[in-house]
Parts: C-alpha cells; structure tokens; sequence
C-alpha cells in the first residue's frame, strides 16, 4: 500500500480522508499536538512538526511516497519559506517522494480584466501573496526535475462549501462593485477541490498544471447577490470601484481588484474530471432538498 502524507491538514485534507483511507496509508503533518488525536481518528497517522521550524521536520525525510502539499505560504515577503522547508526537508534522505500534488492558487495569473485565461496564458501576479504561491510552484518544479517526481499544481480560486460562505460581508452591509466596472471571480467548492486532488495522485506528468475552477465564473457582485437572495440578507450596495476601495480593507479589495474568467478544460478533459457543483448555484440549490 502506497504512503501518502498531507501537508497542511485543513478542511480540503479532511473531505479527502473518507475517499482515500482505505486505499493508501495516509500521515498528516500536525503543527499543534492537540491536533494529533484528531487526524488519528480520521484514519491518518500524524507526526508533529511545523513548516515554520525547519528542525521539526527530520521525521518525514522518507516517510511517504507521495505528497499532498495543501499548506499555505508565511504571510510575508515574495518567497514562500515553509515550501523551502518542505523540500530541504524531503531532500534529507535517498528515498524521496515520487509524487507531490500542490493547490496553488488562481491568483498567480493577476489582472487580466475579465478576459478568460488557461494554462498556458503567463503568470503575472500583482499581490505579494501570489508571487509567493508562483515561487512554491518554481520550487516544486526544480526539485521534480531533480528527483523525477511527478508534480501537479493544482490552481484554485476561491473555495467555498456550505460552512464556507462569506455571509459575514452580507451581515457587515459591505458594498460591491456596480455592474459595469465590476470584476470577474471564479469558484470552486471544496469537496471538488478534494476530489480532484485524489484523481492526480497518479497523473503520469513529470510537471502539469491544472486550473481547478468550477464551470461558471461570476462576476462577484453577482456573487453576492446570489448569496443574499438565498439567506434573505439585504443586497449589498453596489458602488464605483474606486468607492469600494476606499471603504473595505486592503485585503479585502485584493481579492476584488483583479478580473479574470478561468477555462477548466484541461481538467475536465484531460483528467476526466467531474464537479459534484459545476456552480455556486448548483451548491445553493442542493441546499434546498
């Protein structure tokens, strides 16, 4: 049975475990001890150590086969340290992985105001959280070429399930950007996210990139709309873009600025990929039954 170990043991890790428990031997890196019983019972085995503490890392050196690498960069700087970690750390022993799916995110393309955009359109990311993600994607693929390991990275958007909806942003009354000026957005739930992590284990690409969006991308506004017209909130305002911008914080506004529609046919044929939620829409109205 192949050894797999998750790296960034959070909610997408956790939709994988009921799929993938009995058909490989899983280990789940934990950063917090507390967290240990947790995974145990989910049917992972865990080992303690902190992408942040590069000491903690000596017990996954030859550990696994392949890698799940869901973890987020430090939240500074352009360069992502814990990937650096990561891969000094798997570097320690003769026996490395020989596979390794990465989520990076859609945001590494940057603003290309609502035109669509797939894998082979250049990356051009704008905010220092995506430069980031585009440097775990270069580190991954100089230590697959390397090692000749099998890397996917997996580009998602935002992801949402139904425990995570922003309905904070319809509670707080924030305004969105009239429809004109208004930017793309695209979607992806988690459970997806999930299940088409587990259909690259053994994709047969030494480097391949993988746009994981839904089949619909939204303007956010109407995003939002979507949203409060299900839960029964007001809609939010709509607004010049440059009035919005000055009423939420920066971080909000950066994952607002940017306008982009993202193709998905490279995962949905080429992978063979299915969405349980081809939309947001799709979520919602299961909702209902």
């Amino acid at each position: 049975m192949k050894r797999w170990l998750i790296i960034g043991a959070g909610d997408v890790a956790q939709r994988m475990m009921p799929l993938l428990k009995h058909r490989v031997r899983l280990f789940a890196l934990c950063r917090h001890p507390e967290k240990a019983h947790f995974w145990r019972q989910l049917g992972a085995i865990p080992i303690l150590g902190d992408l942040d503490d590069p000491k903690s890392l000596t017990r996954i050196a030859g550990v696994a086969d392949g890698i799940f690498h869901f973890a987020p960069p430090n939240m500074t700087g352009t360069k992502d340290i814990r990937t650096r970690h990561l891969i000094s750390a798997l570097s320690r022993c003769h026996s490395v992985p020989q596979s390794i799916v990465y989520i990076s995110t859609t945001g590494v393309y940057g603003d290309y105001q609502g035109q669509w955009v797939n894998e082979t359109t250049p990356t051009k990311p704008t905010s220092s959280r995506a430069k980031r993600r585009v440097d775990a994607e270069n580190q991954l693929r100089d230590f697959a070429r390397r090692t000749g390991a099998s890397l996917t990275i997996l580009r998602a958007p935002g992801i949402y399930a139904e425990n995570r909806l922003p309905l904070n942003r319809l509670k707080e009354q924030l305004p969105t950007i009239q429809d004109n000026e208004d930017s793309w957005s695209n979607h992806i739930h988690a459970l997806d996210l999930a299940r088409a992590a587990i259909l690259s284990m053994h994709q047969p690409f030494n480097s391949r990139v993988f746009n994981t969006v839904d089949d619909e991308p939204m303007q956010i506004g109407t995003f939002y709309d979507m949203l409060a017209d299900f839960f029964d909130y007001a809609r939010p305002q709509r607004l010049s873009r440059n009035q919005v911008k000055n009423m939420i914080s920066e971080i909000s506004w950066s994952f607002m600025a940017e306008s982009r529609k993202i193709a998905n046919m490279r995962l949905t044929q080429e992978l063979g990929f299915s969405f349980f939620y081809p939309s947001v829409l799709s979520c919602l109205s299961n909702l209902k039954k």
